[in-house]
C-alpha cells in the first residue's frame, strides 16, 4: 500500500510546468486577465478604491445625494443598534433556555453562522429587522443576494443601501453577479424549459470568466463589494487568480458548483492551496455543499480543510431548508443533522434558502427558487412583491429555529455582531 500511494506524489517537475504556463509571456489567457486588471489601474489603486467606496460614510453620502428613501431606513436602523433595541445575546439565551442558560457552557469553537438567502430587496431587511425587534428574534450573521446587479443599481440606491446595512448590523453578504448562465451566455439555452442543458455547466462559456472578473472589478471598486457568487470552474480559478496578484478579493462557490462528495472538496480545497498567496490566505472563503451531502461527507471535508490550513478561512456553507419549489424534492429540512455535526466540525453556516416545509406548503404562495429570476417590474405587475417577502420572513423564522435548537444544544451561533 506504502508504495501504491507513492505513486500520487506530485513531482516538483510537473510544478514547474505549471509555473511555466502561467508565466509564460505568451498565454493568451492570463494576458487577458491581466489588461482587465490593468484597465481597473492595478492591484493597489483597484484595493484602495475598494476601501474608500466601502466606507459606510460615502455610502450614506452617495444615498444622501440620491435622495434615496432608503436613508431613512438606515438611520432608523442604526438608532435601534445603538439604543440597543435587538435583544442581546445572552437575553437570547435566557429566553431559550431560562436559568439555566447562565450557568451553561457553549462550545463557540464550533459555533455556527446564521445565514439567510436570498435578500433580494432591501426593504425586506427592514421589515426583518422590525419582526426581530418586536419576536426577540436573531438576526443573521450572514446574507446572500441573488438579485440582478444593474437591476438593484439602478432601485433608488438598493445596492448602496444593502452595502451600508450589512456594515451596520455586523453581517458579511455576498453578491451574485449578472455574468451567468441566465443572461444568454450560452445561445443554446433558455430559461427552465431548457434546464438540463445547464447540467455539468452553469453558463458561463467562452470568454465569460474574463468578463466575470471585468464586472466584478467594476462593482469591487464603484461600491466596495468585496464577496460574491462563484458558479463555474473557470471563473472559480480566474476569482484565486486576482487574489494572487493582489486585488483582495473573495469568493463563495455556489450548491450548483456541484460539490457533493470529499474528493471534488479536495480538488476545490488544492486548487485555492495552490494558488494561495505567501501569506497562505486565499480568496475562497466559503462553498455550500451539494444538497446531497451526508454528516460523513463532511467530516471528512473538514479533515481535508485542515489538511489545507484552511479550518479558520474557508466556511462550509450548508442549506438546512431550501425553497420549497423548484431546487430540491419536499420535504427538505437540515437542521438535526447540524445540530450533529456542529458538536465536532467548525466553522460552518446554516443556510436558510426556504421556510421550514410544512409552513411553506401552506401559503399561498411557497417559496420558490425561480422567483430569484423575475425583474422586479414583473413582481410588481403580478402582485407577487408582497408574498415574496412573506416568503423571506418565513426563511428568517427557520433561522431562529435553527438557532434555538444549536442553543439547546449548547453550541454557539454566529448572528448579526452589532446588534446582538
Amino acid at each position: 500500500m506504502t508504495d501504491l500511494r507513492e505513486r500520487l506524489k506530485i513531482s516538483q517537475e510537473r510544478l514547474d510546468e505549471i509555473n511555466a504556463f502561467l508565466l509564460d509571456p505568451n498565454n493568451e489567457l492570463i494576458n487577458k486577465l491581466l489588461a482587465v486588471v490593468e484597465k481597473f489601474g492595478g492591484p493597489e489603486e483597484i484595493n484602495h478604491k475598494a476601501n474608500e467606496a466601502r466606507k459606510l460614510g460615502n455610502l450614506l453620502a452617495r444615498l444622501r445625494d440620491q435622495h434615496s428613501p432608503y436613508l431613512a431606513d438606515l438611520e432608523w436602523l442604526m438608532v435601534q443598534r445603538d439604543q440597543r433595541a435587538f435583544i442581546s445575546l445572552a437575553d437570547y439565551r435566557r429566553k431559550i433556555l431560562g436559568k439555566q442558560a447562565d450557568s451553561m457552557t457553549f462550545n463557540e469553537e464550533t459555533a455556527v453562522t446564521l445565514e439567510i438567502s436570498a435578500l433580494q430587496y432591501f426593504p425586506w431587511l427592514i421589515a426583518q429587522a422590525k419582526q426581530a425587534i418586536a419576536q426577540q428574534q436573531l438576526m443573521p450573521g450572514r446574507f446572500i443576494r441573488v438579485r440582478k446587479m444593474k437591476e438593484q443599481e439602478a432601485d433608488q440606491g438598493d445596492i448602496l443601501a444593502v452595502a451600508a446595512a450589512m456594515q451596520i448590523v455586523g453581517a458579511s453578504y455576498v453578491e451574485t453577479l449578472d455574468t451567468k448562465g441566465t443572461d444568454g451566455s450560452n445561445v443554446h439555452l433558455g430559461g427552465p424549459e431548457t434546464i438540463t442543458g445547464y447540467f455539468g455547466g452553469v453558463g458561463q462559456p467562452n470568454d465569460y470568466p474574463v468578463k466575470w472578473a471585468e464586472e466584478y472589478l467594476y462593482y469591487y471598486t464603484n461600491y466596495g463589494i468585496r464577496q460574491v457568487l462563484n458558479i463555474n470552474p473557470g471563473t472559480v480559478f480566474v476569482g484565486y487568480m486576482l487574489h494572487k496578484l493582489g486585488i483582495d478579493n473573495e469568493f463563495k462557490i455556489s450548491v450548483f458548483m456541484g460539490n457533493d462528495n470529499p474528493f471534488a472538496i479536495f480538488w476545490t480545497l488544492m486548487a485555492a492551496r495552490l494558488l494561495a498567496r505567501e501569506d497562505g490566505t486565499t480568496s475562497l472563503i466559503g462553498f455550500n455543499f451539494s444538497n446531497s451531502v451526508n454528516n460523513e461527507t463532511i467530516r471528512v471535508s473538514d479533515v481535508i480543510r485542515k489538511a489545507m490550513d484552511f479550518t479558520e478561512v474557508v466556511r462550509f456553507e450548508h442549506h438546512i431548508t431550501e425553497t420549497y419549489k423548484s431546487i430540491v424534492r419536499q420535504p427538505y429540512n437540515r437542521r438535526d443533522e447540524l445540530i450533529e455535526i456542529a458538536k465536532t466540525v467548525p466553522n460552518i453556516s446554516a443556510k436558510h434558502e426556504g421556510a421550514d416545509p410544512e409552513l411553506d406548503a401552506a401559503r399561498e404562495h411557497p417559496s420558490d427558487i425561480l422567483d430569484y429570476f423575475i425583474a422586479k417590474e414583473d413582481i410588481l405587475v403580478q402582485g407577487l412583491m408582497e408574498k415574496m417577502e412573506r416568503n423571506y420572513l418565513d426563511k428568517h423564522a427557520a433561522l431562529n429555529k435553527t438557532a434555538d435548537a444549536l442553543t439547546r444544544a449548547g453550541i454557539g451561533v454566529i448572528c448579526a455582531k452589532n446588534l446582538h
